[in-house]
């Protein structure tokens, strides 16, 4: 729709365009709602990779040269990096910890987020569903950040 509405493909109009009207949309509530099913995330990112083709002098170029051309991050990446901001805010009292994330603050490893046990009776779905969701992804990608990080 945005690409019909406007005539120009320059890279500044586009990509003001991109984040103002289509990231948005794509990002809406990313820390909550994060992907991990493989065809997801491509589904995601191919919003992203044919927008920035269509941008003047940029439709040969590879997706991954594209997004470093125009200093933009992939979709996943990002979502990975709202899950970080988050758990910092929740460290640091700016959000509610509503689902009580506990870290514990250890001197050669920092600040480490414990992942809470799912239910040993829980059926291979529900460990499959607990296993995306926030409560556990947030400390694992905080976890994996480097110590002097967090």
């Amino acid at each position: 729709m945005v690409l019909s509405v406007f005539y120009t493909r320059s890279p500044e109009i586009m990509l003001t365009l991109y984040k103002s009207m289509v990231r948005s949309l794509l990002e809406y509530c990313s820390p909550l709602w994060n992907p991990v099913r493989i065809s997801d995330i491509q589904e995601l990112e191919s919003v992203q990779k044919a927008f920035t083709a269509r941008i003047s002098g940029l439709k040969d170029i590879h997706y991954w040269d594209r997004l470093k051309h125009l200093s933009l991050m992939s979709l996943q990446r990002r979502r990975e990096r709202y899950i970080i901001i988050h758990m910092w805010k929740i460290l640091n009292g700016v959000t509610t910890n509503d689902l009580m994330i506990q870290f514990v603050s250890r001197p050669r490893f920092g600040n480490l987020a414990t992942i809470p046990p799912a239910k040993k009776s829980a059926s291979a779905a529900c460990q499959s569903i607990y296993d995306r969701s926030f409560a556990v992804m947030g400390p694992r990608l905080w976890n994996a950040m480097p110590y002097h990080l967090n």
